[in-house]
């Protein structure tokens, strides 16, 4: 089975083309075949017509020949061109190239039949009976024309009209390729516009030049834009969850006194609701179409942590191309950067850098910290939902990396976790780009 329209389309041309060349082949090397040999009996009747012209009868009524036409065909000996001149069934005369030898053969009048010389090399022959005035003799001249000659001039025409074939099948062959390739391009521009949707270059698809393709195209749009429809009501529905959820547990928390063990079940509900909430957020199919500068993503995010890391004394550095964009959502971004940045503000000790760099189709983020690190061992579990490698450490929910990890695989990429060279920890992002 094959998969390619262009494939199919070319292939069927090639078939349709084959048979009809081949056909044209085969009739016109029967219509040349019947041009050819009729020529051959055309000068083969001629040849007779002359000869019968040479016969006459005598007083006596004997036959008497006069002088043959001169052709000097009939003068090589075993040419297969031969005449022959028959009173009842006795020859009187006969062509030089055919020696002592006779033509037989059934009697009658006859165009183009076959038949054999002394040689037995093939021949076509012509036979014709007259009663010749004053006579009671049956006369009967045979005229014979080699069948190798004809064939040969039947090769002559038939190897230019191959040949013409053949540049012709090559010529076609091309105009189909360029046909198939040009009917094409409307389907392999809307690729290359869906790919653009993808790739944040655009939000919509252009109107197809070909009327075929506008209804294709005028579905792809109505879904783009359901897609970021129901997006959006999903986030607005997620938002009025998370608040009338945190309000009530706010106002429990406020009420209870901070010794209450009622405060560890409080904070234990609100890290879970907050866990659920923002993994059912962050499993909602991103708009399609969108992408964001990731550098202005990077430095708002900076200047939210610019407190804490002033009172920590953490210098921070960006490393980061001003055309590196995300493909995705800013608010998406804004979420994985925010929560490994501030990872990073919490165990960081003097620095913190953020690093990107693309290549091709892909993103690649880093943010280090020179902070105690993590064991190789422990990142599994870091990035599990509520997981806490230090208890004692600054305040957190364990719920940033486990988002940040689905986050970029909801968008085709992953976070990993290693050693930074500035001795403590380095998340990696490898997004799309």
């Amino acid at each position: 089975m094959i998969h390619s329209i262009r494939a199919r389309l070319l292939i069927l041309a090639a078939a349709w083309l084959t048979a009809a060349l081949l056909a044209a082949f085969l009739v016109i090397s029967q219509l040349l075949d019947d041009f050819v040999t009729s020529r051959f009996d055309a000068e083969s009747a001629a040849i007779t017509d002359a000869l019968f012209a040479v016969i006459s009868a005598d007083e006596a009524g004997q036959i008497v020949i006069g002088a043959t036409p001169p052709d000097s065909r009939f003068n090589l000996p075993f040419s297969g061109w031969y005449w022959q001149i028959a009173a009842n069934d006795r020859v009187i005369a006969r062509s030089a190239s055919l020696l002592d030898g006779v033509l037989s053969g059934p009697t009658g009048n006859y165009d183009g039949g076959a038949g054999r010389g002394a040689d037995q090399a093939p021949l076509r022959v012509m036979r014709r009976e007259i009663t010749i005035p004053d006579s009671d003799a049956t006369i009967a001249v045979t005229v014979t024309a080699p069948a190798q000659q004809i064939r040969a001039s039947l090769r002559e025409v038939r190897r230019p009209l191959a040949v013409s074939l053949i540049v012709l099948g090559l010529g076609l062959a091309v105009a189909s390729v360029i046909q198939v390739a040009i009917g094409l391009r409307s389907l392999d521009r809307i690729g290359q516009d869906l790919r653009r949707v993808r790739a944040g270059r655009s939000d919509r698809l252009p109107r197809p030049d070909v009327r075929e393709l506008r209804p294709l195209a005028a579905e792809i749009n109505a879904a783009l834009d359901q897609n970021a429809e129901l997006l959006t009501r999903s986030r607005q529905h997620l938002g009025n969850l998370a608040h009338s959820l945190k309000t009530p547990l706010a106002a429990l928390s406020n009420a209870l006194p901070s010794e209450h063990e009622g405060q560890t079940l409080i904070a234990r509900m609100d890290r879970l609701i907050g866990w659920h909430l923002r993994r059912a957020r962050s499993a909602q199919p991103r708009v399609l179409g969108q992408y964001s500068a990731v550098r202005p993503v990077i430095e708002d995010i900076l200047l939210v942590l610019r407190r804490p890391l002033q009172d920590k004394g953490i210098m921070t550095a960006i490393n980061c191309p001003d055309d590196a964009r995300f493909a995705g959502e800013r608010q998406d971004l804004e979420e994985m950067i925010g929560n490994l940045s501030e990872n990073a503000a919490k165990w960081g000790r003097s620095q913190l850098r953020v690093s990107v760099t693309s290549h091709a189709d892909r993103l690649r983020i880093e943010i280090a910290d020179d902070g105690p690190g993590m064991a190789e061992t422990d990142t599994p579990r870091a990035l599990i939902r509520g997981a806490r490698l230090d208890e004692n450490g600054p305040p957190g929910a364990g719920l940033g990396l486990a988002i940040v990890a689905d986050l970029a695989a909801l968008h085709g990429g992953a976070l990993r976790l290693e050693r930074a060279d500035i001795g403590g920890l380095a998340a990696i992002l490898d997004l799309p780009a």
